[in-house]
């Protein structure tokens, strides 16, 4: 995939300014905490999309539950 379809709202993109922005985050935060960081940011990202499957899955059951017939 082309990264400047990616980066859209960053407008053009090229390798001198990622170059830059990495060397300013690795002077910013260290190299030692960026792999913390990274992880904290996985960890989020797996809770958020777990979240939004539990929710799915609700959704669904609910779905189910309506649609079966009730016994009068």
């Amino acid at each position: 995939m082309y990264l400047a379809t990616i980066f859209l709202f960053l407008g053009d993109l090229g390798g001198g300014e990622m170059m830059v922005i990495m060397m300013a985050i690795l002077l910013l935060f260290g190299a030692d905490k960026i792999p913390g960081m990274a992880r904290g940011l996985g960890r989020g990202i797996r809770e958020f999309k777990d979240a939004t499957n539990e929710i799915k899955h609700e959704l669904e059951r609910s779905i189910e539950d309506d649609n079966k017939p009730k016994k009068v």
